[in-house]
């Protein structure tokens, strides 16, 4: 089958796009013929073997796929033959073919395509986990996203405004933050440009937010920790921008808040009853025009390497998609 093949852990020019045997599938495994595949910032991580879950070599990277089942193990009897799904892989994603564990593969709902599912679980999934089950986002809060303009920031802009927060979008170029305004985003910070503890303050009349989502590390972290508020809850969902920051502990102290992370992938598996709940209402959401996702670009298999350059260089608004 064709695939794009991680040979050597490096960046997106390392990988190549060739032939991968067939995924041989386990007893509870199911085969997918993959029609999309969601690109996000994991996928960057893995193929330069700096995420937490680690495939031998040599390997496709992408971990979120929808397509139709051509194939199941002999102990699976959930799922029918050309059944139309949505997966959480892990990594495989980019290619004709993978096999992925029955467990984490849902029906396609109705209505859903095939570049809208395979664009769904990470983005909205963690941003909605972030949220609701770490943060307790309450209706009437302010809420601050950093990297607002990337796939998990712009699901969280959303999310924020269906929940019934305020919401503070930051971001690093007026497209970016145009782009979240578009989304409902209440007020814009350009980081790059402004002082983003005093623009907190300023337009939280000095009380600081409420909860900060950050999927950026590096320099915005303890600005942003430093305008939160009292009893605020700070979620560390990520680092896009590639430093992990050190934090000095006086500030949790001071401001009596919570610093709470978050880590999705885990979630889903450990609490999987809990996940499929939140997928559940996410995908009613968006079948009721609530969330959308923005699909900042559609690529072949043969342009994901492309796609993955344009996370690692911050390049990418809203989500990208490799359609096969």
């Amino acid at each position: 089958m064709k695939a794009i093949v991680c040979k050597t852990f490096g960046l997106p020019d390392k990988l190549e796009f060739g032939d991968l045997p067939d995924p041989k599938i386990g007893s509870n495994q199911v085969l997918i013929a993959v029609e999309a595949c969601g690109v996000n910032f994991p996928d960057v991580l893995i193929i330069q073997d700096k995420y937490q879950f680690k495939p031998e070599l040599p390997f496709s990277p992408g971990g979120e796929v929808a397509g139709k089942i051509i194939g199941f193990g002999d102990q699976v009897n959930q799922f029918q033959l050309g059944q139309p799904v949505l997966a959480l892989c892990g990594w495989g994603g980019f290619a004709e073919k993978v096999a992925v564990d029955s467990d984490r593969v849902f029906p396609m709902p109705p209505g859903l395509s095939s570049e809208i599912a395979a664009t769904t679980l990470y983005t909205y999934g963690t941003s909605y986990h972030a949220l609701k089950d770490r943060a307790n986002l309450q209706q009437g809060e302010t809420l601050l996203v950093l990297g607002a303009a990337g796939g998990v920031g712009l699901a969280a802009v959303e999310l924020g405004k269906v929940i019934g927060a305020k919401v503070i979008a930051a971001a690093s170029s007026n497209e970016k933050l145009q782009l979240c305004l578009e989304k409902g985003a209440d007020e814009i910070i350009n980081y790059e440009t402004e002082d983003l503890k005093n623009r907190i303050k300023e337009i939280t009349g000095g009380k600081g937010v409420d909860v900060v989502y950050d999927p950026v590390g590096g320099k915005f972290t303890e600005p942003a920790l430093r305008g939160i508020a009292w009893k605020g809850r700070y979620l560390i969902v990520g680092f896009a921008n590639g430093d992990i920051p050190q934090i000095p502990m006086n500030l949790p102290l001071l401001k009596g808040c919570s610093i709470i992370g978050v880590f999705w992938g885990q979630f889903s598996k450990l609490e999987a009853k809990a996940s499929f709940q939140n997928i559940r209402q996410l995908v009613a959401w968006i079948l009721e025009g609530k969330i959308k996702q923005h699909i900042g670009k559609k690529y072949t298999l043969e342009e994901a390497p492309e796609a993955l350059k344009a996370i690692l260089d911050r390049k990418m608004l809203g989500k990208g998609v490799v359609v096969i």
